[in-house]
């Protein structure tokens, strides 16, 4: 059986709720979700505007396969509250919940939503949802976070904030997110969403950046925010399979095959020997090659 195919989340692109025109031309830079923001992009003064402007945006412009998201704004605010009466209408596929401390945040999210949600006929659970971890409280709870919702697609952690709250700095190794990364990465995993590391906000330093996404990429994250369509393609270079690697996967699928014709119990690649670890991540390589659209997954079974 073919496994479901895999959503790509390699890049979320910021994009402000108080530029129109950004909004209607963000597709074109090719980032696998598009986060329209009413948080901290917009001024006060223009949150009624930009929720207005997202909310037709999400109406009338074919974003076609892009994933659209919503980053609202807290959910225990007026204006959070404001935020999810108008977006649920505009049907997006995710709303990100900044600030998330505790599950009674989602929870609070989700009841809002699924009171909305049977108000105008939509389904519940038609709408997805992601939440930021942004201080000590959120990503200690990232655990029980991760749990509670199956509405729940993935976490990010949010640095600037994070990184305030334990009276420190970034840095260009990253050594003050090292913890929040893997507490955030392993609630992640234990229950099957995405994980999606923090923007680079200094866009012009193009060598630091690209070591950070080789970072995340090998602690485990599945993509980045980002700030800026420049950083779309070095982040989706550096998280889809290369060449080199998709062909080992191929070829510990003909290793497999060979040791079954042969009914051998013994599975060996030049040499080595194949255990099971090493088929789960070729297996992954080749759905993840499949979904960027270099290879047909389907062939191997994947």
């Amino acid at each position: 059986m073919v496994a479901e195919k895999i959503k790509l989340r390699r890049t979320m692109m910021y994009v402000s709720g108080s530029s129109p025109a950004n909004i209607a031309q963000a597709t074109i830079y090719g980032a696998d979700s598009l986060m329209f923001d009413l948080e901290d992009s917009v001024s006060v003064n223009e949150k009624d505007a930009a929720r207005f402007v997202i909310y037709h945006a999400l109406k009338t412009i074919d974003f076609g396969d892009t994933e659209t998201v919503v980053r609202i704004n807290a959910i225990n605010t007026e204006t959070g509250h404001q935020d999810l009466e108008a977006i649920v209408r505009a049907k997006p596929d995710v709303i990100r919940l900044p600030k998330t401390s505790c599950a009674q945040d989602v929870w609070d999210a989700e009841a809002m939503i699924a009171k909305i949600e049977r108000n105008i006929g939509f389904k519940e659970g038609t709408i997805k949802l992601m939440a930021a971890l942004e201080d000590p409280s959120g990503i200690l709870n990232a655990r029980e976070i991760a749990k509670s919702s199956k509405r729940l697609i993935g976490m990010a952690i949010g640095a600037e904030d994070f990184v305030t709250s334990m009276k420190t700095t970034r840095s260009p190794l990253g050594v003050e997110l090292a913890t929040a990364r893997g507490l955030l990465l392993m609630a992640c995993r234990e229950v099957g969403i995405y994980a999606l590391d923090t923007v680079y906000s200094d866009i012009n330093n193009d060598e630091g950046f690209l070591e950070e996404v080789k970072l995340i990429k090998q602690l485990g994250f599945d993509g980045k925010s980002c700030i800026h369509p420049r950083q779309i393609k070095p982040i989706h270079q550096v998280f889809t399979p290369t060449i080199k690697e998709i062909d080992y996967a191929i070829r510990t699928f003909g290793a497999i095959q060979e040791a079954e014709e042969k009914h051998s119990g013994v599975i060996a690649l030049n040499g080595k020997m194949i255990d099971l670890p090493m088929v789960e991540r070729a297996r992954r390589v080749i759905r993840l090659a499949d979904a960027a659209g270099i290879l047909d997954g389907g062939a191997y079974g994947c």
